[in-house]
């Protein structure tokens, strides 16, 4: 299946996407059916409600869900705001290593976190800071994590996955290059992590490993690469970090980028990865205002 969060009635709503990759809202469908199914994705996603409910609307025929209001053309949000934690990958492409003249991580991935203060949604505005002179973005695909979970397997890492979505992920890159301790610093200004527009459950992708991942600036492709040359693949990120902490459901692993390219008053940049409709922002520079 794929949900979406969509801005109606004045609300950020959760939404099942049609065949038709039409918004149905959740509650339009509760109005409809009499339910009481959560209207926030995030509270969605929690595992006493995602799998029942995603196994109930399939079982819904097709008759009545036709009935259902759709919003044809929506403003969308990001998926949540509040995750407990957000998860970034850093250089886990090798080629994107090289563009840094960096050594790819070897034996473990190299990892930080990000403050749920820098989501934005699909057409947000990117703002490029004050403090910054040389911002980069970077297209990524995005695990979500569905069940809370400790020292998961590899092989088991699957059973925690709600789905998958995309993600543009900002970096002051003047910044971190002043010192690498300075690394959390150069991920967590405001609007720093744009992910949606959609999130994408397992059986609706086939070869996770055959999924490209694109990094695209106003309309040009600055490098792409597929999830199968991840040093560190999704299920082993995920068991990974396990070991470190509990994850919980709706946490969010950024899975690391083939390339990241520098940012400009004006630009417009994507993620585009096959089988999920693009994520674009607009950039706006703080500087120039």
């Amino acid at each position: 299946m794929r949900f979406t969060a969509i801005k109606h009635n004045g609300k950020e709503q959760a939404a099942v996407l049609d065949k038709a990759s039409k918004s149905i809202p959740l509650p339009s469908i509760n109005g409809h059916f009499n339910k009481f199914w959560p209207n926030d994705l995030f509270e969605l996603l929690q595992p006493q409600n995602f799998k029942p409910f995603q196994t109930w609307w399939q079982e819904q025929p097709a008759e009545e869900t036709d009935k259902i209001e759709r919003v044809a053309s929506p403003e969308y949000g990001p998926l949540y705001r509040h995750p407990s934690k957000i998860w970034g990958i850093g250089l886990n492409y090798v080629d994107h290593a090289s563009d840094l003249d960096e050594k790819a991580p070897q034996g473990e991935p190299a990892s930080f976190m990000k403050p749920d203060t820098t989501i934005i949604g699909h057409g947000d505005r990117i703002c490029l800071p004050h403090q910054s002179e040389r911002t980069t973005g970077e297209a990524e695909l995005g695990i979500v994590i569905g069940e809370e979970c400790k020292d998961v397997s590899v092989e088991d890492a699957k059973q925690v996955i709600a789905g998958y979505t995309t993600i543009i992920d900002m970096t002051a890159e003047d910044i971190l290059k002043r010192n690498p301790r300075y690394l959390t610093r150069s991920k967590s200004f405001d609007t720093f992590f744009s992910f949606g527009p959609q999130l994408v459950t397992p059986d609706e992708i086939g070869d996770l490993d055959q999924l490209e991942v694109a990094t695209i600036l106003n309309g040009e492709v600055h490098r792409s690469n597929k999830v199968a040359n991840m040093t560190f693949p999704p299920y082993d990120l995920v068991s990974f970090h396990s070991q470190v902490m509990t994850l919980k459901p709706g946490d969010i692993i950024s899975t690391g980028t083939p390339g990241a390219i520098v940012l400009r008053d004006g630009d417009i940049i994507e993620c585009q990865i096959a089988g999920f409709p693009a994520l674009k922002n607009p950039v706006n520079d703080l500087k120039k205002q």
